[in-house]
């Protein structure tokens, strides 16, 4: 049987189904948008094929919608017009070098304010505002943060998670536009905040590289975050009466990532990496050598945190490794612990020529890194000195850097009798040997201002040094 529709009374046949059958309203129909912003799902496309199969007389498979993802794109292509399929869009792919530097031509942060603070510091200016102010974002426990547990006050707080009622906490983590990132208000409320605060960071570091995010689309961009707690997916799931089609993807830990991929409509690795602490300075290294391998011809790299529940914050207290006194005490005689904190951060990187071609604004070049692990040291979360030695001796190698010309490292720095003790003399055998008296190596760490960001913790000092290169100014540390 031959079909008498042309591709306008196929595209309004379309319209029409969609109206009649999913609930659309024909002001809110895009021709050029995916069906599946219009809530057309896998089980309805299966309907809507047999209709179509029915109409015009011959075969159409589910499949199509996927490959036609827009009521343009079906209408031309059941009508016998050519459109090139989207998932063949052809994308270039670069092929690096080993040993290219990688430029940083972007950042974008959300971190937490000081106790008096009304909003969060938002952006690099901002950042570094805080920074050279010398301020701390520590405050007591939002008594709202947790209290799904029936905490209320600072005295519930402490009862609740032992001794430690600090934290460094951001403001109106439930706030979202969803409407901007084109998502449903259902959906948005079963996405874990992590998503949600990524998705802003990244469009404000791709605004701050000066990228317009529409550019990117089809581009080899790749996106590694560091992420290593999901508690808003079970938080979210514990009544199974609450459960809907969007929890799953709400609070999987592969989503953060892959939803800054998918809003952007970005072809690059997607990658969400949980090494705990170093999460995202590992996003960096593996960015790196995306961007050197060509996998990737941009790349965000960055990490969030939120605490969510005071699960973990109770099991480092029963540690004995949070602070009583409420301060990230970096190498300092008075450390007794550290706090937890929220924020995130992303930079955006490319490859150094890439980067000097395209005129970008250079904020920082990383000439190398490397990534270890303890092994078997003096217990599962004891540091191993050798292994700290061996890492940074292999990452200034991978840079082509002697160690002893290095002015300043941004350290992890916990403000624990132990962690820092045992960095400190790794950095001092790797980096102190052969260097001149007048020539003293800096240290510091970030996490005296805002406490410590666990998966986004590398992303915040990063950041940090970077700003310090661009001022020529090292802030100091707290306390």
């Amino acid at each position: 049987m031959t079909s008498a529709f042309d591709e306008d009374a196929v595209r309004n046949w379309l319209v029409d189904y969609l109206v009649t059958n999913i609930g659309c309203s024909p002001d809110e129909i895009d021709f050029d948008a995916p069906l599946n912003d219009l809530a057309v799902g896998s089980s309805d496309a299966v309907v809507l094929t047999g209709e179509l199969s029915e109409l015009l007389g011959r075969t159409v498979s589910p499949v199509e919608f996927w490959q036609y993802p827009t009521i343009n794109a079906l209408a031309k292509f059941l009508t016998g017009g050519e459109v090139e399929p989207a998932v063949e869009a052809v994308v270039s792919r670069d092929y690096g070098t080993e040993d290219e530097p990688i430029a940083v031509i972007g950042l974008g942060c959300r971190f937490p304010d000081g106790p008096d603070a009304d909003g969060n510091i938002e952006g690099p200016d901002a950042y570094w505002r805080f920074l050279t102010e010398g301020r701390s974002a520590v405050r007591e426990v939002p008594a709202e943060r947790w209290e799904s547990y029936q905490v209320d006050s600072p005295e519930a707080v402490a009862a609740l998670a032992g001794t430690t009622r600090w934290g460094s906490f951001l403001r109106d983590v439930d706030a979202f536009d969803a409407e901007y990132f084109e998502i449903s208000p259902s959906e948005a409320d079963r996405m874990d905040p992590q998503q949600r605060l990524l998705l802003e960071v990244s469009q404000e570091a791709l605004e701050h590289a000066g990228i317009p995010a529409h550019a990117l689309r089809l581009s080899q961009t790749g996106v590694f975050v560091g992420a290593c707690l999901s508690e808003y997916g079970y938080l979210s799931t514990v009544d199974l009466g609450d459960v809907d089609s969007w929890s799953g993807t709400g609070g999987a830990l592969s989503i953060i990532a892959n939803r800054v991929s998918y809003y952007f409509d970005l072809r690059g690795p997607s990658v969400t990496i949980d090494t705990a602490c170093s999460s995202s300075l590992v996003t960096i290294h593996l960015a790196c050598q995306s961007l050197r391998s060509g996998d990737a011809n941009l790349a965000l790299a960055g990490g969030v945190n939120l605490v969510l529940s005071p699960a973990v914050t109770r099991s480092f207290d029963q540690l004995e490794a949070m602070s009583k006194t409420g301060q990230c005490h970096a190498f300092d005689a008075s450390a007794d612990g550290f706090v937890r904190g929220e924020g995130c951060g992303v930079a955006v990187l490319k490859r150094l020529s890439d980067a000097q071609r395209d005129g970008d604004r250079i904020l920082a070049v990383i000439r190398g890194s490397a990534v270890n692990q303890d092994g078997r040291s003096n217990g599962l979360m004891a540091p191993n000195p050798a292994a700290q030695m061996a890492v940074l001796r292999a990452a200034y190698a991978a840079a082509g850097v002697e160690p002893r010309e290095v002015d300043y490292v941004e350290a992890h720095g916990t403000g624990t009798l132990l962690g820092d003790p045992i960095e400190a003399r790794a950095l001092g055998t790797v980096l102190g040997r052969g260097r001149p008296a007048d020539a003293p190596l800096l240290l510091g760490a970030v996490k005296s201002n805002l406490g410590h960001l666990e998966a986004a913790a590398g992303i915040a000092g990063f950041a940090k040094a970077v700003l310090a290169l661009q001022h020529n100014t090292i802030p100091a540390n707290l306390g």
